[in-house]
């Protein structure tokens, strides 16, 4: 069957389970179709009978994945439509492709090592605005969609209404590039720069830059760099000769031979011809550090080679330039309120991503959502915002605010309590915040209403100190974990003392949405926040206690069992407790309370010996309202090499004891041994399910593997004064920080309380500040803490980083001869967290 028989070009097209929210009424589902595409870790066909009951009725699925249980699942669904392909990605991406060739309108393709996104945003920003004055309509690229999925995903959101198209292009391997090239067709091409980013996909340097390259076979214009040797070398050898008429723009900061020379002197950029001189411009650049500078230097010379501008109107358009976040942000609010801060850009696909983050929220009963107006989406108004209005009431959104002329008279698409105000400015004077409690609450506006002022407004005031939690490394390093112990072995991730110090209900809500199997918390109270917060996972609580017998039955939570007094009291609980609404001398059902059982194979810190195992399966089989959930172990040196004989003995005392249960109880419960360092050190040995721990979080305590984690958490602070101190003085409390040169000391709003340890202070910590590590001076205090930076440039209200990527938490551990942990969970509770996804 071709691509153009299936008739689903113009319907809307869904890839993740998670973007559908409900059966919502009207028309909202009618012409939607789901792809159900095999991932890494992921498949697709496992949720069809999800999608079926929110309403989902059109369906293109792989035929290796329509084994015989599956057809016949398929089959109860009699009102669907199954569509077999080879391959659900490969036909999206050819649908799009055909979605395409229905334009002939200038359309951009933007490749490279870094600053795709920020030309694309910024250039969209240029171009853009009044129709009558010449400027473009614009379909862009959503945040950072610039992958295999994401580009034929962003290319669909083409109309007839647009008049330009901006995509960036991403690859991390060789023969990636050929189907995105098919889909994104560029007119004009930029290629921004070359550098180390996915080396390790490719032999050379030289053969990323040709595989980029490929982008570019059919363009018309070629705009790129020529202070870039490996780009402009493979151009010339490659490039000239596949495409012969291909027309190239070039530009250069260094004199190299290109199309425009710049000079830069301070802010101040001199742009010249250099072919016939016909171009002599000089522009105030807004923003002047060199990455920057660089991708600032792409959009202006694209602006150009669209059509002429004279200067006035360049440096109109630059001066209302403003920094692109990329990131979607997850605050403290005002009022109890947990704030979504998406203000740098509007349009619908971003929106769709936007609202599938606010429903992971589930700490607030309440959803809000204050919007713009969606501008450039190339849609009639009543198409537009009924697609708007229709996402509102699928994502059950309890109060909207619209922000703007066309949103208000577009009000008939709304809830009737929706709310609209025609400026930024006459909702901050108008809006009742005092009313606004408890609330989940959704910011999200095009980037000319500043709707920064609308989050700083809501945003909760406390202290400069904040850990940012970067929920897509969280995700990456979960991913990496799953990939080592492949799609049959289970999770159990643990998510006590308070997620490792990087917040419980958060990082529990993210693990729930990627679909972990189950959590595990140290206490009680830890799991009832949980179940409060929205997470209906499966939770094993590691240290139960008689009396929180009674909350761990009301909330579904699951104890960990160690000891032949415990299982005794939690047997005597089980037999006297009921459920609610029967009478009085009825017991639980049987297997109705399901246990985790420790083992003790060498740990001797809790669990069963080997030889109390009789006793205990002798217990249960006498009790079957008690069902083993887990039965599982930690291995006492799995980060360490020297033990390895000693796991591996552990090992073997696990496997017969489980054996031994098995053989008694008749059923095999899900077993588990390793924890972080273990899936790394020993895949042998991972059984049923894993734990885990600390390698979610960006450490990798073995540190084999360390170089594929990402950071999660980066604590920062504010400078909160400088001054001069002359050599000999001492600063701090003892004493204890004399100087032996004049200094420029910096005091930090961080002290012990917040979670620095007191044993960094008198230089042996060191903090980032603005490029530069500085080092402590004088003891750490309660609340602040003293920097030396001398050697920086550095300013009263500056950002300080403490721990981050470019100052490991491992580093900081070692300098005070301590484990990571510490340092993590150290951080109080006091310290704001930062939630944020960036991209995509």
């Amino acid at each position: 069957m071709v691509v153009k028989d299936f008739q689903l070009i113009n319907h809307q097209w869904f890839t993740d389970s998670r973007q559908v929210v409900s059966h919502a009424s009207g028309s909202w589902l009618a012409d939607a179709v789901f792809f159900a595409i095999q991932g890494e870790h992921h498949d697709g066909h496992e949720f069809i009978g999800e999608l079926y009951r929110k309403g989902i009725r059109q369906f293109v699925v792989e035929r290796s994945s329509l084994t015989p249980e599956r057809r016949a699942e398929l089959a109860n669904y009699t009102d669907a439509q199954f569509i077999e392909v080879d391959s659900s990605l490969q036909t999206l991406q050819m649908l799009a492709s055909e979605h395409r060739r229905q334009f002939r309108i200038p359309v951009i393709g933007i490749t490279g090592s870094n600053g795709k996104t920020i030309v694309k945003e910024w250039l969209a920003q240029l171009v853009s605005g009044s129709s009558a004055s010449g400027d473009f309509v614009v379909a862009k690229s959503p945040k950072s969609y610039n992958s295999q999925l994401g580009v034929p995903l962003s290319v669909h959101e083409l109309t007839e209404s647009h008049t330009l198209g901006i995509f960036e292009a991403g690859i991390s391997k060789t023969q990636e590039m050929q189907a995105l090239e098919t889909i994104i067709r560029p007119t004009i091409g930029i290629f921004t720069n070359i550098g180390t980013a996915h080396d390790e996909g490719f032999r050379t340097r030289k053969q990323k830059v040709a595989e980029k390259l490929r982008l570019f076979i059919h363009a018309n214009t070629l705009i790129y760099c020529t202070d870039y040797a490996d780009i402009d070398e493979e151009v010339n050898l490659l490039l000239k000769a596949v495409n012969p008429d291909m027309r190239f723009v070039t530009w250069s900061l260094t004199g190299q031979k290109a199309t425009y020379q710049g000079v830069l002197t301070g802010d101040q950029l001199r742009l010249t011809d250099s072919k016939n001189g016909s171009l002599n411009l000089t522009l105030r650049l807004p923003f002047t550090d060199p990455a920057s500078v660089e991708n600032l230097m792409h959009c202006i010379v694209t602006m150009l080679t669209l059509r002429p501008w004279n200067s006035d109107e360049l440096q109109n358009r630059l001066n209302r330039l403003r920094p692109v976040s990329m990131r979607l942000e997850q605050k403290e609010g005002i009022n109890n309120c947990v704030l979504i801060d998406d203000s740098y850009n509007n349009d619908v696909v971003g929106l769709q991503l936007a609202l599938r983050f606010l429903n992971q929220q589930r700490t607030r009963s309440r959803r809000m959502v204050v919007l713009s107006d969606v501008l450039q989406s190339g849609q009639p108004e009543d198409e537009l915002y009924g697609q708007v209005g229709a996402l509102m009431r699928a994502n059950e959104v309890e109060q909207f605010v619209g922000v703007g002329l066309v949103v208000s008279r577009n009000a008939q698409f709304f809830p009737k309590n929706s709310l609209f105000y025609a400026t930024t400015d006459e909702f901050l004077t108008r809006f009742p915040f005092s009313e606004l409690r408890d609330s989940a609450v959704l910011v999200k506006g095009a980037r000319p209403f500043s709707f920064e002022r609308i989050v700083h407004r809501l945003e909760r005031k406390v202290h400069g100190t904040v850990l940012e939690i970067n929920l897509d490394s969280l995700t990456h390093n979960l991913n990496y974990y799953r990939e080592k112990v492949g799609s049959a072995t289970k999770l159990m991730v643990m998510v006590k003392a308070f997620a490792y110090g990087s917040g419980s209900a958060e990082v529990a809500q993210l693990l729930q949405f990627h679909r972990v199997d189950c959590l595990a918390v140290a206490y009680a109270d830890e799991g009832v926040s949980l179940r409060q917060n929205g997470v209906d996972l499966p939770i094993m609580v590691m240290n139960p206690a008689p009396e929180t017998f009674a909350t761990l039955l009301e909330y579904k939570l699951e104890p960990e069992i160690y000891s032949m007094r415990l299982l005794r009291e939690w047997g005597r609980f089980a037999a006297e407790s009921k459920p609610q609404g029967e009478g009085e001398n009825k017991p639980l059902p049987t297997a109705s309370c399901p246990l985790h059982l420790k083992i003790d194979t060498g740990m001797h810190r809790l669990g069963f010996l080997e030889s109390e195992l009789p006793t205990v399966a002798d217990y249960l089989k006498r009790h079957p309202m008690l069902r083993i959930a887990t039965v599982f172990s930690h291995l006492v040196g799995a980060d360490e090499a020297q033990f390895n004989s000693f796991s591996r003995e552990q090992y073997e005392t696990f496997l017969r004891s489980t054996a031994l249960l098995e053989e008694t109880l008749g059923y095999q419960p899900t077993r588990h041994l390793l924890n972080s360092a273990g899936i790394v050190r020993f895949p042998d040995y991972k059984l049923d399910m894993v734990r885990l721990g600390i390698g979610l979080y960006g450490v990798e305590a073995s540190q084999i593997d360390q170089a594929a984690l990402q950071t999660v958490g980066t604590l920062r602070t504010i400078i909160s004064q400088i001054k001069t101190v002359g050599a000999g003085e001492s600063v701090g409390y003892s004493r204890r920080g004399v100087l032996d040169h004049e200094a420029r000391i910096a005091t930090l709003a961080i002290g012990y309380a917040d979670g620095y340890d007191r044993r960094l202070g008198n230089g042996i910590g060191e903090v980032w500040v603005n490029g530069t590590r500085c080092p402590t001076v004088g003891n750490v205090c309660m609340d602040m803490t003293m920097i030396d930076i001398t050697a920086a440039s550095a300013n009263e209200g500056d950002e300080v980083m403490i721990f981050g990527a470019e100052l490991p938490i491992t580093e900081l551990s070692q300098r005070i001869g301590t484990i990571p942990y510490e340092i993590l969970t150290g951080v109080s509770e006091r310290v704001k967290r930062v939630f944020f996804k960036e991209g995509n």
